[in-house]
């Protein structure tokens, strides 16, 4: 078995950091990368740039392999449609979210049979099923509530202390079991304000991540996650970069494109991409 090997780059489009590491890990023998770290700067508005070509390719080669699309991912890390329907009021985005949580879950049954990135960011104390406090967790023991996306946000000030602004997802009572499970990759997140600037970063770290199948819609939540805090800040930021480590970055035989002609139409297109804007090594100029 060969060494693991490192990766670390930077890109200033989402499209481009996503076909960098495809194109790396389609290379035998790299089937892991690890550890794994991409950096994505966004745009002037504080959102991600994208190459619509490779987002259609790549949704269509998961829906072929029978995996979720890009979009369904994203919205586990934050359900962006909810947020437009609140039309600026977060406190309504929480509380429609749990409200309709149950149906979340009933959607994809399987897929999220141990909960929802989302409802652990806003309701942690909360069995991500039934809506009922988790007995585990103290009544009251938890600032807003369990909401860490709020005291995130409440917090989030010129002066603040940089260690309150993190958001914890793994729970070792809830996921510390025998089970084979794949829930949660996600582990922890960080937010990095630079109010001189007015912007914000997310540092987001993984334990495992499956590049085809999850890391697109995965980056692209959170994205999302991270421009809606921005601009709930006080005064309001412009999200600037996303930081994403995982331990393990991975693509096996039965997590890739499944077809010869799928896999050869996607790297063509990710070759397009890469080639028109580099990705570049992280630590070099851009």
């Amino acid at each position: 078995m060969s060494e693991p090997k490192m990766y670390a780059q930077q890109a200033t489009s989402l499209s481009v950091a996503w076909s960098h590491a495809f194109l790396e890990m389609s290379t035998p023998p790299e089937h892991e990368l690890a550890p794994f770290l991409t950096s994505i700067q966004m745009g002037p508005n504080g959102e991600p740039s994208e190459n619509g070509d490779l987002r259609q390719c790549l949704d269509t080669c998961l829906e072929e392999a029978g995996f979720q699309t890009i979009d369904k991912v994203a919205k586990s890390i934050f359900p962006h449609p909810l947020w437009n329907r609140a039309k600026g009021d977060r406190h309504k985005l929480y509380a429609d979210y749990r409200e309709f949580l149950p149906d979340f879950v009933a959607m994809e049954p399987n897929k999220n049979a141990y909960g929802l990135y989302f409802a652990r960011l806003t309701g942690y104390a909360l069995d991500h099923k039934t809506g009922e406090e988790e007995v585990h967790l103290k009544k009251g023991g938890l600032k807003q509530g369990g909401n860490q996306l709020e005291f995130i946000i409440s917090a989030l000030k010129p002066k603040a202390q940089r260690m309150a602004l993190q958001a914890s997802i793994y729970d070792p009572v809830r996921d510390q079991t025998e089970a084979r499970r794949h829930f949660p990759c996600l582990q922890h997140i960080t937010f990095v304000p630079d109010f001189a600037r007015k912007t914000l970063s997310l540092n987001a770290f993984y334990a495992l991540q499956l590049l085809f199948v999850k890391a697109y819609g995965n980056w692209l939540g959170l994205c999302r996650l991270g421009a809606f805090v921005a601009s709930q800040a006080e005064p309001e930021l412009r999200f600037e970069r996303l930081n994403c480590y995982a331990g393990i970055q991975k693509m096996t035989a039965d997590s890739r494109p499944q077809s010869r002609n799928s896999l050869s139409r996607l790297s063509a297109v990710a070759r397009s991409c890469v080639d028109n804007t580099p990705a570049v090594a992280v630590g070099a100029k851009a």
